[in-house]
């Protein structure tokens, strides 16, 4: 049975069947699942596995799902990045679960995935696919965490959204520093953007501006000297597909290009205004599908191929916009 990810993440008892596949690009989402999967089976046993240690030791689950002791009602078994390989020992496994129940974790499998569509298709099985947040579900996540905290303000809840380019995972663990850091205390928006960091996001951000306003020579210079850190070339990806999207909102908006800046959710900061106007100028909807299309092929390369110098082909790709940018 298919679920609505937003469906179980209110209510976990949804989930009615023994074998569970969940998956998605929504890394935050998914482990927000586990915690509540966990809170859900509450005093049995959680035993956590990778699919690479099964398929190199297939003896170890059924071992586990065979020998129950008589102290164990159950036993709940996770088993981390599936996909396809492991479908063979899942089939088997699935007719010998007993009382015992798996949850197989996955980030994204296509339409194709023999393993997605085994679970589609099964009357007994459940499967969660877990998308990207919108604006309106991070704002709701942050408001619920942050209840009781006064001086909450829609500006520093936008804040928080774009400096954690959207990455639920990001905002939980900066909500978790709001709650220390204003414990007993208003929040207040300048203290929050020391908090969240926003001093790296801001470095990145002129390297994107500058890159996707076509200024060649200032890109250049901004990329020799500012630190780019390879373990965040997912995030300063992230952040220039935020941008594209945005761009190409407001060009696909009938209203006025001022109207449809202003539309934004969340808005765009004033400060910022004059860039982005001049960017929506600059860009066309063809080119802006273009860039969108470059950026998932990096990440797809880099995800590939992890001996790659990813500050390299980060580089190369920003130097690569820049010039689509001032293409004609």
């Amino acid at each position: 049975m298919i679920h609505k990810s937003y469906l179980i993440e209110d209510n976990i008892d949804a989930i009615q069947n023994k074998l569970v596949l969940i998956y998605g690009e929504n890394i935050g989402l998914i482990n927000d699942l586990k915690v509540k999967i966990i809170e859900k089976h509450k005093g049995n046993k959680i035993l956590r596995f990778y699919q690479e240690d099964l398929l190199h030791n297939q003896d170890k689950i059924y071992d586990e799902i065979n020998n129950n002791s008589l102290f164990e009602d159950k036993k709940i078994i996770f088993i981390d990045n599936v996909n396809d390989k492991i479908l063979t020992l899942i089939e088997d496994v699935f007719t010998k679960l007993n009382n015992n129940f798996i949850y197989l974790f996955s980030d994204l499998l296509e339409k194709k995935s023999k393993l997605r569509n085994f679970f589609e298709k099964g009357k007994e099985l459940d499967i969660v696919p877990c998308y990207n947040d919108n604006e309106i579900t991070l704002e709701k996540i942050i408001r619920k965490n942050l209840i009781g905290c006064s001086g909450l303000t829609k500006t520093s809840i936008d804040m928080i959204i774009e400096n954690c380019t959207h990455d639920r995972n990001k905002i939980n663990n900066e909500i978790n520093k709001i709650k220390t850091y204003f414990y007993n205390k208003p929040i207040n928006i300048e203290d929050v953007i020391k908090l969240i960091n926003l001093r790296e996001h801001e470095d990145f951000s002129e390297i994107r501006d500058t890159s996707i306003s076509g200024k060649k020579s200032e890109t250049n210079n901004l990329l020799g000297s500012t630190n780019i850190q390879p373990d965040k070339t997912f995030y300063y990806l992230n952040l220039m597909n935020l941008r594209f999207i945005k761009l190409l909102t407001v060009l696909q908006n009938k209203e006025s290009l001022e109207k449809s800046i202003n539309s934004l959710k969340p808005p765009i900061f004033w400060k910022d205004k004059p860039i982005f106007f001049n960017q929506a100028k600059l860009w066309n909807t063809k080119k802006l599908k273009l860039a969108l299309k470059n950026s998932y092929d990096v990440e797809i390369k880099l995800k590939a191929n992890s001996t790659l110098n990813k500050s390299i082909v980060l580089k190369k790709y920003i130097l690569d916009i820049c010039n689509l940018a001032s293409a004609a």
